[in-house]
């Protein structure tokens, strides 16, 4: 029966206003804004310098890609090339006799 008496620890809290709640969020985030930029330093020299670096090892980077790709496809045009004369070349030698079947006439072998 001292189960139906006892207390509970919490108690039931009133709703809020929902104001209220908008303003308590807003000020939480110009808090947290304002922290932000009161913690933020200087750029260093030393970073300036890497950020330097890396912009330019980029450039150096993306040059080297593009004289890769443009020698690339320069010896794929060269291997196409060559490939497509040397088919033609065997197009010749054995595409004659599909083309015209003219039989060459030899002499007969003596024996």
């Amino acid at each position: 029966m001292d189960l139906s008496r006892r207390s509970y620890g919490y108690s039931k809290v009133d709703k809020e206003d929902p104001e209220d709640i908008i303003r308590r969020r807003a000020q939480f985030l110009i808090h947290k804004v304002l922290d932000k930029a009161d913690s933020r330093r200087k750029p260093s020299c030393l970073r300036l310098r890497i950020s330097k670096l890396k912009v330019k090892i980029g450039r150096r980077l993306m040059r080297l890609r593009k004289r890769m790709i443009s020698g690339v496809s320069s010896l794929r045009l060269g291997i196409h090339g060559h490939f497509t004369t040397q088919l033609k070349t065997w197009k010749r030698l054995f595409g004659r006799g599909r083309q015209s079947p003219t039989l060459i006439a030899l002499p007969p072998l003596i024996t």
